[in-house]
């Protein structure tokens, strides 16, 4: 006999894959190539295991369940953007998955889930790749912005000085860190896409080989000084001597593009770190003091931060609330030992 309770729970698996299956659709719709195919596939399985709900169910699948609130702001999301994050949030929901431990579902639809959490990690991953220069960028100047202009005000207040004085020391730090932070980005990444052009073969070298003569051994030394045994090295070269209508040489896993552009990384830490360095001085912008400004901004500060935290946990996959927490308490520590040092120097005089 089938319970009420594996009705409601078959329904609710029935409501979650068709509203994936969607998502999935939406998210092909907006790709074109191999990763529209993929996404297309995925949606297919998808109604494969709506079908076995729907078998199990018969007349009640007519009735099935609300939408869950994280498969509902999928599709949402899905629908407005197509991006990197959506398939980040799929990643983490398949991983999710029942399957495993529900007696009602087949061994192959637990199956399918895992595989499902590969694939999307690994279409995520091209994502992440795309963006992670720009995005560490971006992330770390608002962290640095929220952060030590919070820490700034809170000390120098602490310290006595009044409303007017902390707003001017709060956009003096505004300009001060988000100048340095672009500065500093755009030396770093312009040097580390020059150290990893350096180690990237050049074209001269690659059209040579249809020019020179050269042995297996003096190709096989290319790969063994690019790191591999004599005997990788060796079954390298033969299958460079193979292809010397379309040579190339053998090149380090590097791609320059993952960094960022130089401008591009220093343009958006900038933006980023006097985003987060705004957010402290706002109560002071509009006029408040005193304790109600400093409750207000680290109220602020405290949002944002955990905000952006949870922004860093699901596009890496890993759980929201431990990294948003993460952040906040990062964020309050330096605060208050800012705050602490304010106080002692007000407390001496000086």
């Amino acid at each position: 006999m089938t319970s009420r309770e594996q009705v409601r729970r078959w329904r609710g698996y029935l409501a979650d894959e068709r509203a994936e299956a969607l998502v999935y659709r939406d998210l092909a719709s907006r790709r074109t190539g191999a990763d529209r195919d993929i996404l297309l596939e995925l949606a297919e399985a998808e109604g494969r295991h709506e079908q076995h709900w729907v078998a199990l169910l018969g007349t009640e699948a007519d009735r099935p369940t609300r939408v869950g609130l994280r498969t509902r702001l999928l599709g949402l999301l899905a629908r407005r953007f197509g991006s990197v994050f959506v398939l980040a949030l799929l990643q983490r929901a398949e991983g999710r998955s029942p399957y495993e431990d529900e007696a009602d579902a087949t061994p192959r639809m637990a199956a399918d889930e895992r595989i499902h959490e590969e694939v999307v990690r690994s279409l995520a991953m091209r994502g992440r790749a795309r963006i992670s220069g720009t995005f560490r960028a971006a992330v770390f100047g608002a962290n640095d912005g929220l952060v030590s202009n919070l820490a700034l005000v809170l000390g120098v207040g602490a310290a006595g000085a009044d409303a007017a004085l902390v707003l001017v020391t709060g956009i003096a730090g505004l300009l001060a860190g988000a100048l340095s932070m672009g500065a500093g980005e755009y030396v770093s990444v312009s040097s580390q896409r020059e150290l990893l052009a350096a180690s990237t073969p050049s074209p001269q070298s690659a059209d040579a080989l249809t020019r020179i003569d050269f042995d297996r051994n003096e190709v096989a030394l290319v790969f063994r000084a690019r790191g591999m045994t004599e005997a990788d090295a060796e079954a390298a070269a033969g299958e460079v001597l193979r292809e010397r209508e379309s040579p190339r040489l053998p090149a380090d896993d590097v791609d320059v593009e993952t960094v960022g552009t130089p401008f591009g990384v220093a343009l958006s830490s900038f933006a980023f770190f006097a985003s987060g360095a705004l957010i402290p001085i706002l109560p002071y912008l509009i006029g408040l003091s005193g304790a109600l400004a400093v409750v207000l901004a680290a109220g602020l500060v405290g949002l944002a931060l955990l905000a952006s935290g949870a922004v860093v946990g699901v596009l890496s996959g890993a759980p929201m609330l431990p990294r948003a927490l993460r952040q906040l308490l990062i964020g309050y520590g330096a605060a208050a030992v800012t705050t602490l040092l304010g106080l002692v120097f007000r407390a001496a005089g000086i």
